[in-house]
């Protein structure tokens, strides 16, 4: 059985990781309990890791995790103060008209798991920039300043766009035509805890990703 990641960079603190759509990033509960996780088989392979952020299930692509309790605080302080670029690679319905274009709108989370916006909701900033367009859909680059749950999917679907492949924020019948969600975390950038030093590392998009865009 093929493993449903691969190893970008290792070090003693740090595993930066390129994850395949369909993989939870930790355990789940409910349906899903029983499901292969990156912290379970990070773990049988390097031991313990801790978890320093988060991608969906159905998304792909660069993922941190840290190997010590020190570099742990440290990067999850890096997330939490908005020092890490993240940059991710989205196809979403429709023609996007603006070349570039910010979303600032508050979210919340809702008990059926979906996220909205909320003028009570937590402060939410996308930032995006259109790469390619094809007949019916929009490749962007997006970049996110906040890291809420679902929020580039969220954001999106709240301009009229929502990212292909994703039947919780878009139309559920359309978007089952895709066989996965169009969210692939692309670029990683941020302050190496131990040279103080900037790196960053690219992931390109798998070849699902790729076989969806051929066909649009």
């Amino acid at each position: 059985m093929t493993t449903p990641f691969e190893v970008v960079r290792e070090t003693p603190d740090l595993l930066v990781i390129n994850k395949h759509s369909g993989v939870l990033t930790m355990p789940a509960r409910g349906d899903l309990a029983k499901e292969k996780h990156l912290v379970g088989l990070l773990h049988q392979r390097f031991g313990k890791v801790f978890v320093v952020h988060r991608l969906d299930r159905d998304a792909s692509g660069l993922i941190l995790f840290a190997r010590t309790e020190k570099a742990h605080r440290y990067y999850s302080g890096l997330f939490e103060t908005r020092a890490v670029e993240k940059h991710y690679l989205v196809t979403v319905e429709g023609k996007v008209a603006d070349k570039r274009g910010e979303i600032d709108k508050p979210l919340k989370q809702r008990g059926s798991g979906r996220v909205s916006v909320a003028f009570d909701g937590k402060a939410s900033v996308t930032t995006y920039e259109v790469l390619e367009k094809h007949k019916a859909a929009t490749v962007l680059d997006v970049s996110i300043a906040t890291g809420r749950r679902h929020q580039i999917r969220a954001h999106l679907y709240s301009i009229g766009h929502p990212v292909l492949g994703d039947p919780m924020y878009g139309e559920a019948a359309k978007q089952a035509r895709y066989p996965r969600l169009m969210l692939h975390a692309w670029k990683l950038r941020f302050t190496d805890m131990k040279t103080c030093k900037p790196v960053s590392f690219e992931a390109d998009p798998p070849a699902d990703y790729i076989g969806v865009l051929n066909a649009l």
